[in-house]
This record gives C-alpha cells, structure tokens and sequence, in this order.
C-alpha cells in the first residue's frame, strides 16, 4: 500500500486488526525483514510496517534528513491513517527515530519493542579516531587551488578508502543523512522513557554493541534486556524461534 507523507510516495504494509503495532526497520534495510514478527501478532494487532524514504518502495527525499525529521516522517504517517500511541517495535534505526519520539513526548506507547537499536554514538577507538583524521587532511590538501577540476573524483576515492561500508554505499544526501544520524546520541532522553520496553539484542552485534544495550537498559526504568547467543545484529531475523517466543510473552 501507499500513502504520501512529507510529499513522498511512501511505502506500507498492514496486518490484522486490533490495537496497532507500529514497525520501524533499520537504515538501507527493509520492512520485510519483520514478516514473522507480523505473521505472529497480526493474530490479535493491526500491524503497520513503515518503509523508509529510499527503502522498499519509498521515494527518497530531496534533502538529507536529520533524526527529527525521521520522526516528523512517522507522525505524519500516523496522522494520515488516524492512529494515535502505537505500540513501536524497532530495529536498529528504527530504535534510534522510537527514542526521540517517546523521549520527546511526541507520542506515548503502551509498550516499545527495541531490536539491536542505534542511537548511542559509541566512544570511538584509536583506529577510528586515525581514519577520520587521516580523511579530513586529505580533503584539505585536495581542496587546494592545485587540484581545482580533480578534487572530486580524488574526494569521492578518498571516501572509498576511508568511508563505511554504508557510507561508501550512498548518494550524497543519504550520505549526509547518515552522517547526521550517526553522529545523534539520544541516550539523555532515554530517562524519559516510562512505558514497559523489552531490548533484544544479538550477543555478536558490531554495529549497536552488546554494551550499547547495557546502557540503554540502565536508563530506561521499566526496562528488560534479552540476549540472543550467537547472533549479530539482525538477531530477530537471525534467530526467529528463540526470538519469537519472546515478543509473544511480552505482548501477547
């Protein structure tokens, strides 16, 4: 199905009928990855899986987007289809827009769901810290007079050799989208969150690490962390009979 929200054609499933679920999938991902965990509570929910903007069948916006306007992005949808204080489940990026609009008060859910969530910017390593230096004097040095007509293409591989793998992977507004996003750290609102959340979360995850969720678990006071041994960070997809069976204790 299709609905325009913020003046894209925009992407949605939805489920079954009762109180609504609403699922938020992770950067360059995609709602299908939550088809079991639809299949599951569509038996008493009506749940709605939102594509976002460049994903599935989602257009992909003009400008980039900070974290907020990922969340102006989900209200609008909730708007248009008349549904006010969802229960959220969300997975990775997903997590990271439920955090604001729960910390924010923008919304108040009975229950939130988060699945190997981003939204911590997590202290960066030596090697890290060397990379970026290392990539900003080289996009200094190329944006010297000398290499005026070039320093683009000489840019663009120096992004190649530096950038992360979703970096190198996007357009210049989803890379300055993802940039942003990265570089929002949410966990001062997490003491805002008052509703029943569940954390479930991958033992092996090295894109939202296992201490990430420690963290938000301590700031969030009715909070309660599973972890799934020898998963990554797609560990409700990766493990969906140990996961499954979790999610059902605590919703249905």
């Amino acid at each position: 199905m299709f609905i325009t929200v913020k003046g894209l054609n925009t992407e949605y499933s939805e489920q079954g009928t009762g109180y609504p679920v609403l699922l938020l999938h992770g950067w360059g991902s995609s709602r299908k990855f939550f088809q079991n965990i639809i299949d599951l509570l569509s038996e008493k929910y009506r749940v709605i899986a939102l594509s976002f903007p460049s994903c599935d069948g989602t257009e992909k916006m003009k400008t980039p987007w900070n974290n907020t306007d990922y969340c102006d992005f989900v209200m609008e949808f909730l708007q248009k289809l008349n549904i006010e204080n969802p229960i959220l489940i969300g997975h990775s990026h997903g997590g990271r827009v439920i955090m604001e609009l729960v910390g924010k008060k923008r919304t108040a859910p009975p229950k939130i769901i988060f699945l190997d969530a981003a939204g911590l910017v997590p202290k960066k390593s030596l090697k890290q810290k060397t990379k970026i230096a290392a990539f900003k004097t080289v996009k200094k040095i190329l944006s010297l007079p000398l290499f005026f007509g070039k320093n683009e293409k000489l840019i663009e591989k120096a992004r190649g050799r530096f950038g992360s793998a979703d970096y190198k992977a996007a357009d210049e507004v989803l890379r300055k989208t993802l940039v942003s996003l990265v570089n929002t750290d949410l966990r001062d609102l997490l003491c805002e969150i008052k509703c029943p959340s569940l954390l479930i979360w991958g033992e092996n995850d090295t894109d939202t690490p296992l201490s990430d969720a420690k963290i938000i678990e301590s700031r969030i006071a009715d909070s309660g962390l599973c972890v799934i041994k020898n998963a990554g960070h797609f560990a409700f997809y990766e493990k969906p009979y140990e996961v499954l069976p979790i999610i059902k204790s605590f919703l249905l």
